[in-house]
Order: C-alpha cells, then structure tokens, then sequence
C-alpha cells in the first residue's frame, strides 16, 4: 500500500511540474534543439552524398579525358610515316629503296631452331584451347618447374 502511495505522489509531483511554465518552455527548447541538431545531420550526410557523387564523375571525367588523349596520340601514330613502313613490311612484303627481301621458306627457319620442337599437330591443338586453359597450364609447369 505504501508503494501505491510513493507512487501517486511521483505522479502528481510530475503533474504538477507539467502546469509550470518554465518546465514545459525547458523541455520545448530540447525538442527544438533535437529537431535543428537532425536537420543539421541530414544536410550534412546529403552534402557528403553529393560530394561523393562528383569525386566519382571527375574521375570519369578525367578517365575519358585520357582516354582521348590515348586515342588521339594512336591516331597521330597511325598517321605517321613509321606506322606505315612497318605495316608494309608487315603486310605486303616491302622493303625500303636499297634494302633485299629474303624470304626463308618455314622448313628451313625451323630446321635451324634446334631447343624449339614445332609440330603442325601440335600448334593447331594449342590454337584450339582457349586462352584460360594456355594461361592455367602455363602457370602449372611454371610452379611445378616444367620445361618442354
């Protein structure tokens, strides 16, 4: 009985604080102060957002930009003399005034080649893997110390 009465007594106590003028303008001004504290939160983690949103774009930015450049400088080089020397000693056998083609036939390039062991079977069986598989069984006889 006496419990209920502690009690009743804390709860009128605190209903009577409530009818203070001062006790209801202090908890007013803490709700205030919470509301003005999560705004400033929320704008605070938007700018961070869009911060982060334009780093992300200038970098893009600068990416393409180089990849312009790249691009313009691989145009530049195609357009160049060298790029077309080399691509018609490449493709169509030439050769600069004063100098002698000599075409060696596959046979004899490859008789001369004694640590290389070619075989046409071979080289189609390796053109047919995929570049994976090349790629595992190299690293395979690469770390189990294999020398064909």
């Amino acid at each position: 009985m006496q419990t209920n009465n502690k009690y009743r007594q804390k709860i009128s106590e605190f209903i009577d604080r409530l009818s203070d003028l001062r006790f209801l303008m202090q908890i007013g001004f803490a709700i205030f102060i919470l509301m003005i504290s999560w705004s400033g939160i929320q704008s605070i983690q938007a700018n961070y957002n869009l911060q982060k949103q334009i780093t992300e774009l200038n970098q893009q930015n600068d990416l393409m930009t180089m990849s312009n450049e790249n691009l313009r400088l691989q145009n530049d080089y195609f357009k160049s003399n060298q790029y077309l020397e080399l691509s018609a000693r490449r493709n169509f056998g030439l050769a600069a005034p004063g100098e002698k083609v000599i075409v060696v036939p596959k046979s004899v390039a490859l008789s001369a080649v004694s640590d290389i062991k070619i075989q046409d079977n071979n080289a189609t069986s390796l053109a047919k893997k995929t570049v994976m598989q090349n790629n595992a069984k190299s690293w395979l006889d690469f770390f189990l110390n294999r020398h064909d």
